[in-house]
């Protein structure tokens, strides 16, 4: 069986036979409103490594990286349950549209609610569209998965700020150059050599001064989106900073 007939084949089995919450494990189909709520409905807030690499842009996360949003996050990545890319990539939205922020990248959504008001997003972002240039996996972890799920969530948080009235694009312009080694269990230091200069953008794809928002899955030591952002910054574009859906917990302000 391919690695994309069995995901595909998972998620068909997942709907004809409901099982618990990814997030909570209760009993209910699909992602209950409780771990909804968790990815969804707080205000994103900034979050930064320590130590904090060299050339890592602000990130912005939706919730931490712990409990339910940890295991919605592995459930997605590492057990193809593609259900969840919508609640997901809504939560990746919110982190983008606080990234874009009213004072043009450094501000959140209106303080008390977690959705930004219609138009507020399409005032803030620059006049081209802003570029949601997702994170690359390395090609044997997209093989293994069977899907890439950065490309798709981002892919729906692009729709989503269009909705919130933003001229936004997923392009997946980053490409890596040469192998690297598998970033788990890496301590920072190692994280950082292994990055770098790992990542190129693809030629042609992206035109001086474009604005770029980066996004991933989650932050830990910042290592994969500050070679992002080195590899966007080297094409000419402009890094208008990062959206995560989840970053380390200890680390948020």
């Amino acid at each position: 069986m391919t690695d994309v007939l069995r995901v595909w084949t998972r998620e068909m089995i997942s709907l004809a036979l409901p099982t618990p919450c990814p997030g909570c494990g209760g009993g209910r189909a699909g992602l209950c409103p409780a771990c909804v709520v968790v990815l969804c409905g707080s205000r994103p807030r900034r979050v930064r490594p320590v130590p904090r690499p060299p050339g890592l842009p602000r990130v912005h996360a939706a919730a931490p990286y712990r409990d339910q949003a940890r295991a919605v996050l592995l459930a997605h990545k590492e057990r193809g349950a593609l259900m969840l890319v919508g609640p997901l990539g809504r939560a990746l939205a919110l982190s983008a549209a606080a990234a874009i922020g009213p004072r043009g990248g450094t501000g959140p959504p209106s303080r008390g609610d977690p959705v930004p008001a219609p138009g507020a997003v399409a005032r803030a972002a620059p006049a081209r569209p802003v570029l949601l240039v997702p994170v690359p996996s390395a090609r044997a972890a997209v093989r293994g998965r069977g899907h890439d799920p950065v490309r798709r969530m981002a892919r729906v948080a692009a729709g989503w700020l269009r909705r919130w009235g933003a001229e936004a694009r997923m392009r997946p312009v980053l490409r890596q150059r040469r192998a690297v080694a598998d970033q788990s269990g890496l301590p920072a230091a190692r994280r950082a050599a292994n990055l770098a200069g790992a990542l190129v953008v693809r030629h042609g794809a992206l035109r001086r001064d474009d604005p770029v928002l980066l996004v991933d899955d989650l932050v830990t030591t910042g290592a994969s989106l500050a070679e992002a952002a080195r590899a966007v910054r080297a094409a000419g574009a402009a890094v208008l900073g990062a959206a995560v859906v989840a970053g380390p917990p200890d680390e948020w302000f």
